[in-house]
């Protein structure tokens, strides 16, 4: 039996407004915040079916990348040259509009660098990277401003302690950050521009009525508003089903303290299908869904042994050899992904647009996206 609504939260927290967004991870929280800018006296409500964000936003790595190298030469061989830099331009100045909005004390940003790690036996694919620095930290130039911005660093292999690892090729401009404390000041920025916010709804169906669109949710309730924006990347699908977006899960560690942790910095690993960092003297470990592909395409959350047993292997037999090592908790991310990293933001019709897929960059380029996607919902 659906749940009434009394005439009082009619009045108030279901009255119509101008804005909704559905999904208050960092695309939908930039969004309210600059249809706040765009719109200041326009009503602009969140709603989100948990009482945090649930998909990626609060459960991500924490990592400020722009893409390491054998990313980008993968991207280069499937994509056009432009294509590709223009998405790392993106990048770059979505990172920089988060520091700009919620400044590196509140982010716990940390700018202590990237590195790719190449294992023995990956001469080749490490050659082809080498030989590619030199575009690389052209375009970057370009796009940063900042001089040769990849570096081969082999002399740090020994000294990070790493085993049967041939080449080390750093990035200067990667940083790190605590997600929850992002999302928790741009929750804080929001309430402070009279955003709206509905936490523990959950939505089945987005409904185009004359001139406003209904929003029907699980327990009977119905909301509305002049415009929609989905954001809700992983979970988008459940309500869109015609979207092409892919859910993807991404299996997650942290280890107790460690002393002595002889390193700092952002690490991927095995082209990118693995990433690690440090957390203060944690390590953070993630990854492997190339393991189990079909099984690790969906937005239920869990871990599997398989997967949970890979990355334990890598912490100890590649991270941290020959040494003891605690696992403080497990989780999982969902992220949404495609054939194509280009996220999607485009109207579905006048009253309905939607702002995702944004292919596990979500940190670097969450900020861009949502106020590019309030740009589109305002016109």
């Amino acid at each position: 039996m659906p749940y009434s609504t009394s005439f009082w939260e009619s009045e108030t927290y279901f009255k119509a407004v101008d804005y909704a967004i559905i999904g208050s991870g960092i695309v939908g929280l930039n969004a309210a915040l600059q249809l706040k800018q765009l719109r200041p006296k326009a009503s602009v409500l969140l709603i989100d079916r948990a009482a945090i964000p649930q998909g990626a936003s609060t459960k991500n790595a924490g990592f400020a990348c722009f893409g390491s190298p054998t990313e980008l030469l993968d991207d280069l061989q499937l994509h056009e040259a432009a294509d590709v830099w223009a998405l790392v331009q993106q990048r770059w100045e979505g990172l920089k509009r988060l520091r700009e909005k919620v400044g590196d004390a509140a982010l716990d940003y940390r700018h202590y660098g990237g590195y790719e790690l190449f294992r023995v036996g990956e001469e080749n694919i490490f050659a082809s990277c080498q030989e590619q620095l030199n575009t690389f930290n052209e375009a970057f130039q370009q796009i940063s401003g900042q001089q040769a911005v990849f570096q081969v660093q082999d002399e740090n292999i020994a000294a990070f302690g790493f085993r049967d690892i041939a080449h080390l090729i750093r990035s200067d401009i990667e940083g790190q950050l605590h997600p929850a404390k992002m999302i928790r000041t741009l929750q804080h920025l929001a309430r402070k521009a009279k955003v709206e916010c509905l936490y523990g709804l959950e939505i089945e169906a987005i409904e185009n009525e004359p001139n406003k669109v209904a929003i029907c949710c699980k327990n009977g309730w119905k909301l509305h508003a002049q415009k929609v924006l989905v954001t809700t990347n992983g979970f988008a699908k459940n309500l869109l089903p015609q979207l092409q977006l892919i859910p993807a899960r991404n299996q997650v560690l942290v280890t107790k303290p460690i002393k002595k942790l002889k390193f700092k910095g952002c690490f991927h690993y095995d082209s990118g299908y693995y990433y690690f960092r440090n957390v203060g003297n944690r390590i953070l470990l993630g990854g492997g869904r190339n393991l189990a592909k079909q099984e690790e395409t969906t937005d239920q959350f869990g871990q599997t042994d398989l997967i949970q047993r890979a990355l334990l292997k890598i912490l100890q037999d590649v991270i941290l050899p020959e040494q003891e090592i605690a696992i403080e908790q497990w989780w999982s991310g969902i992220l949404g992904v495609g054939e194509h990293k280009k996220p999607i933001i485009r109207m579905l019709n006048e009253q309905v647009g939607v702002a995702v897929r944004l292919g596990g960059m979500g940190v670097a380029i969450g900020t861009n996206v949502g106020e590019r996607a309030a740009a589109m919902l305002a016109d």
